[in-house]
């Protein structure tokens, strides 16, 4: 699955129509977002703090229309347990993003 650089933009200018200065404030917000639910995953310390963590990533990446990081979310949620090749992925691709 690969990632669609467009759907994020879509699915901001959608919620908030055509205003590119909201739409670039809106993005680097979800990506903070994004951050600081990978950083919480390579913090934990089980499989709680994990999947609380994988969980936020993944509502997260649904409202904004972030399909390939949602189901890599979603494989992290179905882990179960902290995985650091996992958070790896995840944190490439958020730096996609």
């Amino acid at each position: 699955m690969a990632y669609d650089p467009g759907a994020i933009e879509a699915t901001l200018a959608a919620a908030v129509g055509d205003d590119p200065g909201l739409i670039a404030e809106l993005r680097i917000a979800f990506v903070e977002s994004a951050d600081r639910a990978l950083i919480a995953m390579e913090r934990a310390h089980d499989a709680e703090a994990w999947c609380a963590a994988a969980w936020r990533l993944k509502g997260l990446a649904a409202s904004f229309g972030a399909v390939r990081l949602m189901a890599l979310a979603t494989d992290a949620v179905n882990a179960g347990v902290p995985d650091a090749a996992l958070a790896a992925k995840l944190r490439r691709l958020v730096a996609r993003l």
